[in-house]
């Protein structure tokens, strides 16, 4: 019989998620997939396996699950507390979950989504060549307490690695380059956009992020008027309250709110991590020079798996103990091996 994992216990807003379904915008559907790709990424490194695997993305609280089998896993993105039948588990690390085994996940502790992996992956039925579900495109839906989830085969082996843990929590600076818009806005409004301290507002999901701030809106000439055309993640739309939105990977396809500008693909998992209240400020570069940062980012992402190490366990906390090679040879306590004619 397969392996699954089964949710006992959900939170509010939990889904299964990939890098998405991209070639679809034609039809009306933007990308989708996970808020925080580079936690997807991450999970890959520390099990061993292809980007390609779906993880159970949480939104602010995670849930309680059940094993049928041994089966390896890997927590990754906004830090939660963590643990398997009691014992605490490390997060942004792989992990043994055995058979029969409950993990609790509990509220997220320095961001916004937290993601479990499974080794082998979600063996879910694909949709449109992705297994994520795409909440405003009507395309799959929200997991429940009850949800089983197929396992597939799992050709890794290893355990207790883990990565660093990033610095895209807490808010931050979002980098940006210039949209279809950013010249429409007077240079006193612009250079104050790139000044102003912005907030996380509350008004925020899959779909974009509200900045909440202090002082006048900001606004363009003519911005009544726009045609409706083509957006994309990462978009800074200005409302009509001169609140500016970022599109995230669920937004729609077209808009006629003006740009000021577009955040770079790179950054958009710490606008997706930052909390409601989370500082953030934006800062303008040239196309030349966002170019140079998301290849470094991308780079770094191909880098995950050379960069994972063995996780420091204390061994009196272990379960599986007898199953490492805690010897590799053994010696005589009452002979020297280095003298001659000895044997160890």
């Amino acid at each position: 019989m397969t392996a699954h994992l089964t949710i006992t216990q959900a939170g509010p807003a939990m889904s299964l998620q990939d890098l998405g379904r991209p070639g679809y915008r034609a039809q009306g559907l933007t990308i989708g997939g996970a808020a925080d790709t580079t936690a997807i990424h991450e999970g890959a490194a520390l099990l061993g396996q292809s980007t390609s695997h779906a993880a159970i993305e949480m939104a602010g609280q995670g849930g309680s699950f059940t094993a049928s089998a041994d089966m390896r896993i890997a927590l990754t993105g906004a830090e939660m507390a963590a643990s398997v039948d009691g014992e605490t588990l490390v997060w942004n690390a792989s992990h043994l979950l055995p058979a029969g085994g409950t993990l609790q996940l509990g509220g997220t502790r320095n961001g916004t989504y937290g993601y479990l992996h499974v080794g082998g992956g979600f063996a879910t039925p694909t949709v449109m060549g992705s297994r994520a579900s795409h909440l405003a495109g009507g395309i799959g839906g929200l997991l429940n307490a009850g949800d089983i989830l197929p396992i597939g085969p799992d050709k890794g082996t290893e355990v207790a690695m883990t990565l660093s843990k990033g610095d895209r929590f807490g808010g931050g600076k979002l980098r940006f380059v210039a949209s279809m818009q950013t010249a429409s806005f007077s240079e006193d409004s612009f250079d104050r956009f790139t000044r102003t301290a912005f907030r996380r507002d509350a008004r925020a999901n899959r779909m974009g992020i509200r900045m909440d701030f202090d002082g006048e809106g900001f606004n363009t000439a003519g911005q009544l008027s726009i045609v409706s055309e083509v957006v994309v993640p990462g978009d800074i739309q200005i409302s009509g309250d001169g609140a500016p939105y970022v599109l995230m990977f669920e937004c729609q396809t077209t808009g006629g709110y003006p740009r000021i500008g577009s955040v770079l693909p790179c950054d958009l998992p710490r606008a997706a991590q930052a909390q409601t209240g989370a500082p953030l400020t934006f800062e303008f570069l040239e196309m030349d020079a966002a170019v140079a940062v998301q290849n470094r980012y991308l780079a770094d992402l191909k880098s995950l798996k050379s960069r994972v190490t063995p996780l420091v366990r204390d061994p009196a906390r272990i379960r599986d103990l007898l199953s490492y090679q805690l010897i590799s040879g053994a010696v005589s306590a009452s002979t020297n091996p280095f003298e001659k004619g000895q044997k160890p």
